[in-house]
């Protein structure tokens, strides 16, 4: 059985949050301080000084470069390394599911509760009626593809359609 994740991977996802949360805890105390020296330098100022007007521009200008990172950094790479994590915890803890499926075919990239992954598709039998149906097992984009050939029947173990691990399964098996 190959399995596509340890403990070590939830670790490292672990890590990279808590440096990403440093990295933007860090630009917020920049910023305060950087507001607070302004504030205290205007304050200092002479009433009616002409160059308290430099000051106001500053601090937007300051502002405006902790909005702009603010925005893209903790909107992409936070929300994502969360989502990451998230994933990760709900597969040591969640419903674990065994299936033997032939696989049918790739499909195109996905985001899938806010983790990109690749779209395997296998055929599944439908019971009630005498057709093929497709199921979409998800694979983690992190991760390398999984050596499927066309037609081959596979033992997979899911965690809601989310690919833990597989193996080869051959009808000696059963």
């Amino acid at each position: 059985m190959t399995t596509l994740y340890s403990d070590s991977d939830y670790l490292a996802a672990l890590r990279q949050r808590r440096r990403l949360y440093l990295i933007l805890w860090g630009a917020t105390a920049a910023f305060l301080i950087c507001l607070a020296l302004i504030v205290v330098f205007y304050l200092l100022l002479p009433y009616n000084d002409p160059s308290r007007v430099w000051y106001i521009v500053g601090a937007c200008a300051a502002a405006v470069v902790y909005i702009f990172f603010l925005f893209p950094f903790a909107g992409i790479c936070l929300k994502r390394s969360r989502a990451y994590c998230k994933m990760l915890r709900f597969l040591s803890e969640g419903y674990k599911e065994n299936a033997v499926l032939p696989f049918s075919g790739i499909d195109d990239w996905i985001t899938y509760d806010g983790v990109d992954v690749n779209v395997a598709t296998f055929s599944i039998k439908n019971r009630k009626r005498d057709e093929e149906m497709t199921r979409q097992i998800y694979v983690d984009g992190e991760k390398d593809f999984p050596p499927f050939e066309e037609g081959k029947r596979y033992r997979l173990i899911l965690q809601g359609n989310l690919l833990i691990g597989y193996e080869s399964y051959t009808e000696e098996e059963a």
